[in-house]
């Protein structure tokens, strides 16, 4: 699974709003555990990036499955 960094996601989202993206996309999908840091013991790291967990691969595959039938 790629890394990427919050100006990927953000561009990808079409969301240019920093704080907004932050707090209603980029926190809760940590909190939930869709989502987790590269560098976790430096999340304000410049060179942070995000992957997705086991539990989020699991649900974008899901997701995969319902939208193709």
């Amino acid at each position: 699974m790629s890394n990427y960094n919050a100006i990927a996601i953000m561009q990808f989202v079409e969301i240019s709003h920093r704080e907004y993206f932050r707090s209603e996309f980029l926190q809760p999908a940590l909190e939930k555990g869709l989502i987790e840091l590269t560098i976790p013991d430096k999340p304000k790291s410049s060179k942070q990036k995000y992957r997705l967990t086991e539990f989020g691969i699991k649900l974008k595959k899901k997701l995969e499955e319902i939208k193709q039938k």
